[in-house]
């Protein structure tokens, strides 16, 4: 089988990638634009595709009859028409689970990057700012322990009860939300606006889908009564930027770290740019899911599922 990798640059240099079983011939690209005839072009004899975040609209899976599998090299699936792909008895597989190690630690260096004004202290040494002072330290920005603060974490699953796990030993108090308007279904979890009451820090690891767009809006950060610190390594759309920023410049809380945006690469106006230069603001390229080790396990586990595909349908 044909195999088409439309961006294989979303991958880091260093990390081996070769073709699963079964797979005859492969082709790899290190970026394709959103241009549906070049998406088409370059897959027309393709039974299989790979793609971080290419979009496979329903136009090119029309458009491409030997289409047999789209294999994404993410969890996230929403670059997929999933009806095109039924319709046309295309199918589609993610990968899950590659990320456990890499995003919580990620989740925390964020964090803790915040709490402790980690970039904006960087900058005062690396500026000068230090030797001109004369002091033998700088504290103008206060350093938040972790220790006894509360955790509100939104989307408990592998990663979330991961991230809770590192939670608890640096001494905090972790809190699972519930899904906004339900009653909490055990005894494990809180609900919803009372995760936002009572959080110093709220960390997103839900999926985006209708009920999360924007989940993070005015009114949620209204309810931020302790005026937490965000993390956010889930995705951009959760939160909505302009209520984001204008929380932060007011003061409504605390402070944001996040690894996504809602359109990604960010754009230059993107309202979260406005406070970049804020002590408590991190921003990283969404690469929390990316570290070497999670890219290999990545591959490892999408082979398998292609060369079991390609085993099934021989």
């Amino acid at each position: 089988m044909q195999a088409v990798f439309l961006d294989k640059g979303t991958f880091s240099d260093g990390v081996d990638l070769p073709a699963p079983a079964g797979v005859t011939d492969y082709i790899t690209y290190d970026d394709t634009s959103a241009d549906i005839s070049l998406i088409i072009e370059r897959c027309q004899d393709a039974d299989i595709i790979f793609t971080n975040k290419v979009q496979i609209t329903a136009d090119v899976i029309a458009n491409l009859p030997k289409l047999k599998l789209i294999q994404l090299t993410a969890t996230g699936m929403n670059n997929v028409d999933q009806e095109a792909c039924k319709e046309h008895n295309v199918t589609l597989y993610n990968v899950a689970g590659y990320a456990v190690k890499s995003v919580p630690e990620h989740t925390f260096m964020l964090m803790l990057n915040a709490m402790r004004a980690g970039i904006y202290y960087h900058q005062k040494v690396a500026d000068g700012t230090w030797r001109d002072n004369g002091n033998f330290c700088l504290l103008d920005v206060s350093l938040v322990d972790l220790e006894d603060k509360t955790l509100g974490i939104i989307g408990v699953g592998t990663i979330g009860k991961r991230v809770t796990e590192i939670a608890r030993a640096f001494g905090m108090t972790v809190l699972w939300a519930e899904h906004q308007g339900r009653t909490p279904r055990n005894d494990d979890y809180t609900a919803f606006e009372e995760v936002l009451d009572q959080s110093d820090v709220i960390s997103l690891h839900c999926p985006l889908n209708e009920q999360t767009k924007h989940l993070i809006n005015q009114n949620t950060l209204a309810k931020m009564s302790k005026q937490p610190l965000l993390v956010n390594v889930a995705r951009g759309g959760i939160v909505d930027s302009q209520a984001l920023a204008v929380a932060v410049h007011n003061e409504q809380i605390l402070g944001y770290a996040t690894d996504v945006f809602e359109q990604e690469p960010i754009t230059a106006d993107d309202p979260l740019l406005s406070m970049s230069d804020h002590p408590r603001v991190i921003f990283s390229p969404h690469n929390a899911w990316g570290s070497k080790s999670a890219q290999e396990t990545l591959w490892q586990i999408l082979s398998k599922q292609v060369a079991d595909f390609v085993t099934d349908y021989q």
